[in-house]
């Protein structure tokens, strides 16, 4: 029996047995996104990448950063993961709400180039709304729902996400996210044909 517990732990650390992201996004908005929209998302990213960690299946993570709408409790503990990710480097494509704001607290993107801007809280060329990428608006991401109250609400999640902004991570220091040129080569094909 200690013996099968040791191996479960060791494993566990190792990470054997657990599913690791190849890509992963972070969505910065007001509220958090249905289930079945983040859903959405990460099936239409992992659709145009490859299997960077050599684990037989492409997958991609989406990570909710919600604003809290008043809710400080909320807003407090997402903006502490939200800088832990952004210190980490873990994710490398950015969906938000307000990528002007974003960039002046975080100072986390690049241009849409790749290069970095020269004021580092500049917004100005570092995103893309997600309606200006042929690729992401002609994904159909379908249908949410989700109960509240005791009232079932349905929407489209194309309509949800039409206001959102894709961006992508810039570095300053010699760290960097996991994968960044299969990261890149996804980026490229997200925004091919993209009206910048």
């Amino acid at each position: 029996v200690l013996l099968g517990i040791g191996a479960s732990l060791i494993a566990h650390a190792l990470g054997f047995g657990q599913v690791r992201p190849d890509y992963q996004v972070a969505y910065v908005g007001e509220d958090p996104l249905p289930d079945g929209t983040a859903a959405a998302i990460e099936s239409a990213f992992a659709a145009l990448g490859v299997d960077l960690n050599g684990d037989g299946q492409v997958v991609a993570w989406l990570n909710q950063y919600p604003t809290g709408n008043g809710d400080l409790q909320l807003a407090a503990s997402s903006q502490v993961t939200l800088m832990a990710d952004v210190l980490d480097g873990e994710s490398y494509f950015f969906l938000l709400e307000d990528p002007k704001q974003f960039q002046q607290d975080y100072q986390a993107l690049c241009l849409l180039d790749g290069t970095l801007p020269e004021n580092p809280s500049d917004a100005e060329g570092t995103f893309l709304p997600w309606t200006a990428c042929p690729v992401l608006a002609g994904a159909e991401l379908g249908e949410y729902s989700y109960h509240l109250m005791g009232e079932t609400v349905t929407g489209s999640s194309d309509e949800l996400v039409s206001g959102l902004y894709l961006a992508r991570r810039g570095f300053w220091t010699e760290k960097t996210s996991p994968y960044p040129a299969g990261c890149e080569a996804l980026w490229n094909e997200l925004t091919k044909g993209a009206a910048g």
